[in-house]
């Protein structure tokens, strides 16, 4: 069952896969490098001035009294005199080519979105939050069918096996997708990392989740023997990205890897079982492979807000609606088989 949140976990490579920030054809564009340079030094890129390049990067002003230090709500999102400059002078160049018929270019590593209201890129980020809505409404609706819906056991627990591990895969997936919003927002260094990391943490427990349901493992023993290595290996994994190195390089491989993995247990697992709802975890594993060479095929921002990655957050809250429908039939079928087997 955990197929299709391996599907939405394999395209979250994505999320993951943001990797060459330091050579992009715009970098060294001579007229780009030329406008940050004289924007830097004079606080003004053409007619358009910035406020940010009279403070330091602690928002202490460079040549003015203490009480005109910059407020919080200001800072908070970290823009500076060169963010800011970088920012209008990418624009002022992309309208300069767009002009002269050519088509356009990266920037340090990124697409030339326009900001709305300080964020950088608002369509990924709406789209972050309808998917984590959509993943709270799923979950919810799990934890309403499986304790209020279904029959419980005399102990009063669900006949469902496997509730506990998605109640912990639903929040972890809210918790991912939060943080692809706030990343979207603003895009910095911690950012940047816990977006990264929770991604990760998605992905290894969905693929606990897929050999745990694929195999059938219903003894808690069995599930720490098999849960306790990859725990330790995704820890570990995400401590290395924090506090050592954000090697895009590895952690591409071994999201790959997890993804690669998961995908192979669920189709294998789809294709053997008789389940009534099968369809539905083919939709999403399907789905969730040809949505994902939206990662792939990358391509400039329309308008300068809708890019491949955009449109791969939109086609997951289908899947994710999907994914979720399929986990309440299935526990309904287990929940059935179970109680006619009591009986």
């Amino acid at each position: 069952m955990a197929q299709c949140r391996l599907i939405l976990l394999f395209a979250s490579l994505s999320c993951l896969a943001v990797a060459i920030v330091d050579a992009s054809a715009g970098d060294s564009d001579p007229i780009y490098k030329a406008c940050v340079e004289q924007c830097e030094k004079t606080g003004c890129a053409g007619e358009k001035c910035f406020q940010h390049c009279k403070f330091s990067s602690d928002g202490v002003p460079i040549d003015g009294p203490w009480y005109l230090q910059e407020p919080l709500y200001q800072r908070w999102k970290q823009w500076d005199c060169r963010s800011d400059c970088r920012y209008q002078c990418m624009l002022s160049r992309e309208e300069e080519r767009e002009k002269l018929g050519d088509t356009p270019v990266k920037y340090h590593g990124k697409w030339p979105f326009k900001r709305v209201y300080g964020i950088q890129e608002p369509v990924s980020v709406a789209l972050s939050a309808l998917n984590l809505a959509m993943q709270f409404h799923g979950w919810v609706s799990f934890f309403i069918l499986v304790n209020y819906k279904l029959p419980l056991r005399p102990n009063k627990k669900t006949y469902y096996e496997y509730t506990g591990l998605l109640h912990i895969y639903g929040l972890l997936a809210m918790n991912c997708w939060l943080w692809s919003a706030v990343f979207h927002s603003r895009d910095v260094d911690l950012t940047e990392k816990l977006d990264y990391s929770s991604a990760v943490a998605l992905l290894g427990f969905s693929l606990i989740v897929a050999i745990m349901r694929a195999f059938n493992v219903r003894d808690e023993a069995t599930r720490v023997m098999v849960a306790a290595p990859l725990i330790a290996f995704v820890t570990t994994h995400i401590l290395y990205l924090n506090f050592y190195q954000l090697d895009y390089g590895l952690n591409m491989k071994v999201c790959l890897g997890m993804g690669v993995a998961q995908l192979l247990i669920w189709a294998i697992w789809a294709g053997i079982i008789r389940h009534p709802s099968r369809w539905k975890l083919w939709i999403v594993v399907i789905g969730g492979g040809i949505a994902t060479l939206l990662e792939i095929y990358d391509f400039p921002p329309y308008s300068g807000f809708v890019d491949a990655h955009a449109l791969w957050h939109a086609t997951t809250i289908p899947l994710t609606y999907l994914w979720w429908s399929f986990i309440r039939d299935d526990a309904e079928f287990r929940t059935t088989t179970l109680i006619k087997k009591a009986k």
